[in-house]
């Protein structure tokens, strides 16, 4: 076997242990409750967090949570290293970069638990027709129980992630999001058909919804694959011709320079609160679920902001036109009417800076728009740009890696026979 088709062969293989994952469910809890419960919240806050999970929140499994935990550590750990110089230091060298993931690792463990104890509390409190309860053992003992297995499980998906990443092709964590995407796409197409058979949907607006998906996915490719090139020139003598030959390449700088994770990070910070209010009975609590239910106004503005935000802080991060400039300086590059150094630099940033203008309205119109013309056309159905930018990203980021693997796996066939 050779190894891109091991590495295809692993990544596979975990996503399978992923998916078998989200139908083990946590100790003591009665399934038929929680399944008759998810039917009446399929398009609330509980439905878009079933969405994201693959169904493991329905089916109330040990990796109810997901990966989400793990990506608010993320979030709150940039953050920081934003903020404290010592801790974005960490990031630069190998031995740092491994304290900093961590304590992320740290931090996941206490943003999953008290998540955990959230939602196995507000299981104890839920019923079913007849006044069934949804736990059938005692109380305290289900809510250690399943505190415990919600949080092995997420740091079990966590593990998971890492070694797709190391071992497979893509990014693990985002993958096991795209796989939980992409696992309810055969239901909501079925739940398309119901509609439109018992008249809640009709047909033009079938039409609609395939068209506003369809359109948003071209316009999503379309902006992935936009850059900016900015020309460079390097100077190089040519001894045998005793003149000087400029080699002209460039710089590409894409139009969404920040990927995937915006959104990640956007829905990771919206779905905390939702995960630990999911169960929650106290009239405030509950109100201010309500006020955050995916289907609302207020979620859908508050995520377009979120996005944004993402967008800009994230490319700060992965962009540094300072870098850029001296790496070229040394290698006696520069750009065209640019003065080396401190001027390619400030010119670098201006470039990056209008394009991540533009790739973060990108990002919020995605995430924001879809929804919102559904919503208008009064189609009762609920349509996530969010979740189409992620699986759309994801699988495009996955494409580059899977060809940057097939061109390195020729490189060193050539290699070996000498060519």
């Amino acid at each position: 076997m050779g190894t891109l088709a091991k590495k295809i062969f692993i990544t596979l293989a975990l996503l399978a242990v992923y998916r078998v994952l989200a139908y083990v469910p946590v100790p003591g809890v009665n399934v038929s409750v929680i399944a008759q419960f998810f039917q009446s919240h399929s398009k609330d806050a509980l439905g878009l967090l079933n969405m994201f999970s693959g169904n493991a929140v329905a089916q109330m499994s040990i990796i109810a949570l997901g990966v989400m935990p793990y990506i608010t550590a993320s979030i709150i750990m940039e953050l920081m290293a934003a903020t404290f110089k010592q801790l974005g230091e960490l990031k630069k060298d190998s031995q740092g970069f491994q304290k900093y993931m961590q304590i992320i690792k740290y931090a996941t463990v206490a943003i999953a638990f008290i998540q955990a104890i959230g939602i196995s509390i507000g299981l104890t409190h839920m019923t079913g027709p007849g006044g069934v309860s949804a736990v059938t053992i005692n109380t305290t003992t289900f809510v250690i129980l399943s505190a415990f297995s919600m949080l092995g499980g997420t740091m079990l998906l966590v593990w998971i992630g890492e070694q797709i990443t190391e071992r497979g092709i893509g990014n693990g964590i985002s993958l096991i999001i795209f796989a939980g995407i992409v696992s309810g796409i055969p239901a909501a197409i079925q739940n398309l058909i119901q509609l439109v058979d018992t008249g809640d949907l009709s047909p033009v607006g079938l039409l609609l919804i395939l068209a506003v998906v369809i359109g948003v996915i071209l316009f999503i490719i379309y902006v992935e694959l936009g850059e900016r090139r900015i020309p460079v020139s390097y100077q190089k003598k040519i001894l045998m011709q005793k003149r000087f030959n400029r080699l002209m390449n460039y710089i590409p700088i894409k139009v969404n320079l920040s990927g995937v994770i915006p959104p990640i990070f956007a829905s990771a910070l919206m779905m905390a609160p939702l995960t630990i209010l999911s169960g929650a009975s106290n009239p405030i609590l509950v109100s201010i679920r309500d006020f955050l239910d995916p289907n609302g106004v207020p979620f859908h503005i508050i995520e377009f902001f979120l996005v944004i935000f993402f967008a800009y802080f994230y490319t700060s991060i992965v962009f540094n036109g300072k870098e850029i400039a001296e790496n070229l300086k040394k290698q006696g590059g520069f750009i065209p009417g640019i003065r080396p150094g401190e001027q390619t630099a400030k010119f670098l940033n201006q470039v990056a800076s209008r394009l991540t203008f533009w790739g973060a309205l990108y990002l919020g119109a995605v995430t924001l728009l879809p929804w919102l013309f559904i919503k208008i056309a009064g189609v009762s159905f609920y349509f996530g740009g969010t979740a189409v930018l992620i699986v759309v990203q994801v699988a495009i980021d996955t494409m580059r890696k899977l060809q940057a693997q097939i061109l390195m796996e020729k490189y060193n066939t050539l290699s070996v026979t000498g060519l």
